[in-house]
């Protein structure tokens, strides 16, 4: 299936039209990440048909079918998505679209989470744009309810644990998610101090994809491509345990490429008792359907529905956040 999941990143991250041309000119397999077996997968897909590899398996493999169960009914359960990003930052779509490819999913709400400002090469917000798309986050959801974009940002954590955006800013906003992007190379000490302030940070609602690896390599804006790269060095079990002692939610990613945390520090955090928030981390509409991904490592480490804080209604999350 890791095979699929790098295919599927892969042809995510192509161009408008990019995929119709490989399919016609037969050159789909001469992109990296794609080989025969998932390359006429893909085809056949696009064509609007079952792959013949797919059918296979789901005849090979019948017995299965309850871990999919399972992983439909905990994907059912989900209400929103705290982890999303718009053309406000490195994201490739407007805002609206973003919030109605997610009521179309049955979304009741979607955080609204694009990057803080020292993520320059992610176009991150100032504390001026920020403040600007506020209000127009507010008119939407005027527009857009029941339904409602919950205010957000994904803010980089500093080097020192600080947060990269205003305390009064950080303050008004519902969801704030603390990601590490930058020096991912640290000694584990020295990552594992700076992880520890951000958590115990009372702005802090969740740890974004947390040992920050990438299984394959990615497309950035303007042409960027980001290599693969390993996990960051940290001591898990302190981190996740200040995780439950400051009641900050472990994000599951559930991007192809990082599927972060790895199942193993998962299981760990399951263990440790730890909240979490199943999120797609999505930058375009298409990419919030990414949930099953967190789903099926949630049903596999044995995560409690109920400690899932986006399975809650948009009430109870924001006085969980707001606590």
């Amino acid at each position: 299936m890791a095979a699929f999941r790098t295919a599927a990143a892969v042809v995510d991250a192509l161009p408008e039209g990019e995929l119709d041309r490989r399919i016609r000119t037969r050159t789909l397999t001469d992109l990296r990440g794609i080989g025969p077996k998932t390359g006429a997968a893909i085809v056949q897909a696009h064509a609007g048909d079952v792959p013949e590899y797919l059918a296979r398996l789901e005849e090979s493999h019948a017995e299965l079918v309850p871990l999919a169960d399972d992983v439909a009914e905990f994907r059912s359960a989900l209400r929103g998505d705290l982890h999303t990003h718009s053309d406000w930052s490195d994201g490739g779509s407007p805002i609206r679209e973003m919030a109605e490819a997610a009521i179309s999913l049955g979304h009741e709400y979607m955080a609204l989470t694009d990057h803080s400002p020292r993520l320059t090469v992610a176009n991150g917000l100032t504390a001026q744009r920020l403040e600007r798309q506020l209000d127009v986050v507010a008119e939407l959801n005027e527009e857009l309810g029941p339904f409602r974009i919950l205010t957000g940002i994904e803010c980089d954590i500093n080097v020192d644990g600080s947060l990269d955006q205003t305390d009064e800013l950080l303050g008004r906003l519902d969801v704030v998610v603390a990601s590490v992007h930058s020096d991912l190379r640290a000694e584990s000490a020295a990552m594992t101090e700076r992880m520890l302030a951000a958590v115990a940070n009372p702005h802090t609602d969740v740890l974004g994809h947390c040992t920050g690896r990438l299984l394959i390599p990615r497309e950035q804006r303007e042409g960027r491509r980001q290599r693969p790269r390993p996990e960051s060095a940290f001591d898990a079990e302190a981190v996740f345990s200040a995780c439950v002692e400051h009641g900050t939610a472990v994000e599951i990613n559930s991007r192809p490429e990082r599927l972060d945390p790895p199942l193993r520090l998962l299981a760990l955090a399951v263990e440790l008792g730890c909240q979490f928030s199943i999120d797609t981390d999505a930058h375009a509409p298409g990419q919030l359907d990414w949930q099953g991904n967190g789903c099926e490592r949630a049903v596999e480490t044995g995560v409690d529905v109920d400690r899932v804080v986006n399975t809650w209604t948009a009430d109870e999350l924001l006085d969980w956040t707001a606590g």
